[in-house]
């Protein structure tokens, strides 16, 4: 989709600093859970884009990006004030490492990546599939989508930053499946490193670094 103005249809608090929000689903936009747009505001005159990967599990009526509001940011301050109604620049979706229908899902999320990873997960169990979410924050958000994934029969794992991911990764990956890893590049360092302990490769793995 080239770059567009889309409504915003709401904006929720779902964690600490985190808001949710919703934006209309225009014509012919097809993207799957992980995939990425791309939003554009104009800030003191100046053009700030930034990408943010979608969290939702469809996006036929409307598609929800998770945005993590930084005081000094440059952009998500704004973001999130956003009210409904307002319109945003969008354009995308953007990204080859994102949910295609396999059977078991095994999502693993540091800080942010959480958005993608319940995105996912959610859908993998609508369409009748398996899904493993490990998750890593000292301040988790979307707790109550990780709730009803768990109740859904889902395999949660939430954990401190300072806990290893050792035990969680390999529990999630015990079944096999598609393993996707979201975070900043510390997180996928990490990530990594289990996933080797654990005895699987990441040559296969669907991977988004934050920066």
């Amino acid at each position: 989709m080239d770059e567009r103005v889309l409504d915003v249809v709401a904006v929720r608090d779902v964690g600490p600093d985190t808001v949710a929000i919703d934006f209309e689903t225009p014509d012919a936009f097809d993207a799957q859970p992980g995939q990425f747009v791309k939003l554009t505001l104009t800030v003191d005159g100046e053009d700030i884009s930034r990408f943010y990967t979608i969290s939702s599990p469809t996006v036929e009526e409307a598609f929800e990006i998770t945005v993590g509001i930084d005081p000094d940011g440059e952009l998500a301050p704004q973001l999130g004030a956003l009210e409904a109604g307002d319109g945003v620049r969008i354009a995308g979706p953007f990204g080859s490492d994102y949910y295609e229908g396999e059977s078991r899902v095994v999502v693993l999320a540091g800080g942010p990546g959480v958005g993608p990873a319940v995105g996912i997960a959610e859908r993998a169990l609508d369409d009748g599939n398996e899904a493993a979410v490990v998750y890593q924050d000292d301040a988790p958000i979307h707790e109550d989508r990780l709730d009803a994934l768990a109740k859904a029969g889902a395999l949660v794992s939430v954990i401190d930053d300072d806990e290893p991911l050792t035990e969680p990764v390999a529990e999630a990956v015990e079944d096999g499946g598609q393993v996707f890893i979201y975070g900043f590049a510390d997180f996928l360092e990490a990530a990594a490193e289990a996933l080797e302990a654990a005895g699987v490769s990441t040559d296969d793995a669907k991977v988004e670094n934050f920066g």
